[in-house]
C-alpha cells in the first residue's frame, strides 16, 4: 500500500514547482523585455553620430530607425521644421522606444501612445506610423509657440502625459536623430542592412511605394522612366504606375536594380535625408547600396560607412536593390 507523501515532502513539490513556474516567468518576461525594445526583429542595428566631430552617438534597431525615418519624412513633407520632428522622435522615444507596439496604458496603442477613445483616430489608423505622425504634427502645430518652448513642455502639451517631464531626457539623441533623417547633417546615420528575410516585396517599386507613403506623393520628380514590378525601366508597360504619382528612373542587372531619385541643384539637405531615409529601410528594402554626394554607403559594411565615391551630387541619391537580397 502506497504512502502518502509527507508534509515536508509535499512542501518540497510545492517548492519545486513554483520555482520552475518563476524561471518561465522569468524568461518570458525577459523575451517581451527584448522584443519590445528590439521591435520584435533582433539582428543587426544602426547609429547615428554628430555631425559635429564630438564623439556623440547612439545606436538603434533597424525597426527603431525605419519608424525614425518615417516620423521625419512625414514632418518635413508636411513642411514641419527639425525642431518639430525633434520634439516627435523624444516623445516617441519616450511613449513606445520608436517600437509600433500594440498595447500599452488603457488603450494606448503605436509610435506615440495614441487613444481611440480620446479621439486621436482608430486603431488601424493608430498602429500606422504614417499616420501616427501625421496626427502628432497636427496637434504640435496648434500649440503656441512650439519652437520656443522646452521640448518636453511642447510635447507634453500635445501628449497630455502622466509624467510631464520624462520626455526632456531623450532631446541629445532626438536631436541627432533629427540632424540626421531631416538631412541636415550629412552622412550621419549608418546601419548595418541585412535584409529582413520576412519582407518579399522589394525592388524599385517597393522603394517608390515606401517613399510616397512616408514623403507624400509629391516627393519625386516625373524622370519619363516608369518603374515595372520586375524592376526594369520601360516606357508604356508598367501597370504598377499611380496616374498622378511620378516614378524615380530605375534600371536592372542579374538580380539588382537601380533606383535614382533627383535632387534639384542646391537642394543637398533633400538629398541627404533621402539617402539617409534609405538606409534607414534597407532591411525592410533589400536596399544593398546609397550614393550620393561622393559618398556611398554600403549594407554589412557597418566598419566602413558612408566611404568616398565618385558619385556626385548632381547625379541625384542612387539606391541599388537586390531581388534576393545579400548573402549572410
Amino acid at each position: 500500500m502506497l504512502q502518502s507523501p509527507t508534509p515536508k515532502k509535499r512542501r518540497r513539490g510545492r517548492l519545486f514547482r513554483f520555482s520552475s513556474a518563476l524561471v518561465v516567468l522569468l524568461a518570458v518576461a525577459g523575451y517581451l523585455v527584448v522584443q519590445y525594445v528590439t521591435g520584435g526583429r533582433g539582428g543587426p542595428g544602426c547609429k547615428v553620430v554628430s555631425g559635429k566631430d564630438d564623439g556623440q552617438e547612439y545606436e538603434f534597431s533597424q525597426e527603431q530607425t525605419m519608424n525614425a525615418a518615417t516620423i521625419a519624412a512625414v514632418g518635413t513633407g508636411r513642411g514641419m521644421p527639425e525642431r518639430a520632428v525633434t520634439i516627435a522622435l523624444a516623445t516617441a522615444l519616450q511613449e513606445s522606444q520608436l517600437v509600433n507596439i500594440q498595447h500599452g496604458d488603457l488603450d494606448s496603442l503605436g509610435l506615440f501612445q495614441q487613444r481611440p477613445s480620446q479621439g486621436w483616430g482608430t486603431k488601424k489608423e493608430i498602429l500606422d506610423p504614417t499616420y501616427a505622425a501625421g496626427v502628432f504634427y497636427e496637434h504640435l502645430s496648434k500649440v503656441d509657440d512650439y519652437q520656443q518652448l522646452p521640448l518636453t513642455v511642447a510635447a507634453q502639451r500635445v501628449q497630455r502625459s502622466g509624467y510631464p517631464e520624462a520626455y526632456a531626457k531623450h532631446e541629445p539623441e532626438a536631436t541627432l536623430l533629427s540632424a540626421a533623417l531631416t538631412g541636415q547633417a550629412a552622412a550621419t546615420l549608418t546601419c548595418q542592412g541585412l535584409p529582413d528575410s520576412t519582407q518579399t516585396a522589394v525592388g524599385p517599386d517597393a522603394v517608390r511605394a515606401a517613399l510616397v507613403r512616408d514623403f507624400g506623393r509629391t516627393v519625386l520628380k516625373e524622370t519619363g522612366a516608369e518603374v515595372t514590378a520586375s524592376g526594369s525601366a520601360s516606357k508604356g508597360t508598367s501597370k504598377a504606375k499611380a496616374e498622378s504619382t511620378p516614378s524615380p528612373s530605375a534600371s536592372a542587372t542579374g538580380g539588382s536594380s537601380t533606383v535614382t531619385l533627383p535632387v534639384r541643384t542646391g537642394s543637398t539637405k533633400t538629398g541627404w535625408q533621402l539617402a539617409h531615409w534609405a538606409v534607414a529601410n534597407s532591411s525592410e528594402l533589400h536596399i544593398e547600396r546609397v550614393s550620393y554626394a561622393g559618398r556611398e554607403w554600403a549594407a554589412g559594411s557597418a566598419d566602413d560607412p558612408w566611404h568616398s565615391t565618385a558619385t556626385k551630387a548632381s547625379g541625384g541619391v542612387r539606391i541599388v536593390t537586390s531581388q534576393q537580397g545579400l548573402e549572410k
